[in-house]
This record gives C-alpha cells, structure tokens and sequence, in this order.
C-alpha cells in the first residue's frame, strides 16, 4: 500500500473517526503544536481585535488632540488677527482725526494769513495815502514857506508856473506841467520841490526844463531839485545832466 493510498483511507475515514471523542482528542493532541485551538484562536483573536481597538482609540485620541490643538491654534490666529484688525481700525482713526485737525489748522491758518494780507492791504493804502497826503501837503507848505522867505528877505520873485504841455513832449502825451521859478536881478533858477525824488524823477524834471527852455526861448541859468529824499542813482543822474539836488533847503545859496 502507498502512502497516496493511506492518504485516501485517512481522507475518507477520518470524519467517521473523528465521532469517537477519544480519537478527536487524540487527533487534536497530535495537531497542537502545528494549528491553535478554537478557544485559543478565539483568544488570540479577541486579543488582537482589542489591540486594534486600543490602537484606533489611542489614534482617535492623538487626532483629537491635534484637532484640539488645531482649533487652539486657529483661534489663537483669530484673536491676533482681530487685535491687528482693531489696531490698524484704530490707527486709521487716529491718522483722519489728525489730517482733520491738521486741514483745521490749514484752514485757521490760511484765514489768519488772509486777514493779515487784507490788514497789511489796508495799512499800506492808508499810509500810502497818508504819505501821499503828507508828501504834496509838505511840497505846498515848503513851497509856501520858501517863497515868503525868499521874496519878503532877499528880493526874490518866486513864481509858481504851471503851462499846459499839448503835444505831450515831457510825459509822451499832453498834460499839465509844474515849475517853481526863482528870479532876482535877472537870474533865471528853475526849481521843483518834491518829497522824495527817484531816477524818473530826475528825468521828467529834466524834460519840464527843456519844455519851458523851448517854450519860452529862454535858458535857465540854473537848474535846482530839492528834496528830504533823494535816491543815491537819482543824484548822480542829476550831477551827469546839471541838476543841482538839495536836501535842506537851507542849503541852497542865493
């Protein structure tokens, strides 16, 4: 008999066999060291379904854990950046009530610099009046003064002469033109008396000169400008052309 034969018998013999309890124990006992029993595969199994338990509840653990952490985290992020959202809500409110208080200050100064301009306006209209008003005022009452010391203490004739100049030789178009004439023993001064004399005015009392020269057909034999004020280049073009300039009208020979 071969050993495939034996196989077979075993094959076909053995659930019978397996009845008797003394075999099935036998069998079981033979087989021990090579297949684990129910109960202990029912053990092992029990075992490794609580270890797979244990692992699942220690990895469902660990991810609550990260989640809790991941929540702490993401609200620690919320709350910064609300903090920064509040700082920069803040700082935006600071900056417009700065640039309001700063366009305030603009507009007060900028109405401040106004009235000051508009005072400074005024102020200069009022002197210049004033001056203006002072200066002819002052002419007059020097001319007026220097006339009745001249003509009442040396015999001088001092003649106001005012002459119409139609063609418009001194001032470019026809106007009224003024001299103040001195005579004595017939010497021919012309003069004018100013408050204050600048280069042009150098040159239109040249030209009034020159126009009552022609007019007349008579030379002056001096030509004289008296004033409290004379401009440093106007008293030079005044030497160039022949003028005498004098401050004080004491000054002035006779």
């Amino acid at each position: 008999m071969t050993n495939e034969n034996i196989r077979d018998i075993i094959q076909q013999e053995l659930p019978n066999i397996l009845q008797d309890r003394e075999m099935r124990d036998f069998v079981l006992r033979t087989v021990h060291d090579y297949y684990a029993g129910k109960q202990e595969t029912e053990s092992r199994f029990d075992q490794i379904m609580a270890e797979l338990r244990r692992d699942r509840e220690e990895q469902a653990r660990k991810w609550d854990e990260q989640n809790r952490k991941w929540d702490e985290t993401n609200q620690s992020f919320k709350e910064i950046f609300a903090r920064l959202d509040r700082q920069q809500e803040e700082s935006d409110r600071k900056w417009e009530e700065q640039n309001r208080k700063w366009n305030e200050q603009n507009r007060k100064w900028e109405e401040t610099q106004a009235e000051i301009r508009a005072m400074n306006r005024k102020h200069d209209s009022t002197i210049g009046a004033l001056g203006a008003r002072w200066g002819l005022h002052s002419e007059s009452s020097f001319r007026n003064a220097l006339k009745g010391i001249l003509h009442d203490s040396f015999g001088v004739e001092v003649v106001n002469v005012t002459e119409y100049d139609d063609q418009g030789e001194v001032f470019g178009r026809p106007d009224q033109i003024e001299l103040d004439l001195l005579i004595k023993n017939g010497l021919l001064i012309l003069c004018e008396i100013k408050s204050s004399v600048s280069k042009p005015d150098v040159y239109s009392f040249e030209k009034k000169v020159q126009f009552y020269q022609t007019r007349h057909q008579r030379i002056a034999n001096r030509k004289i400008l008296i004033s409290p004020m004379v401009n440093t280049r106007a008293g030079e073009i005044a030497k160039e052309l022949g003028i005498e300039v004098y401050s004080y009208a004491e000054d002035v020979p006779v």
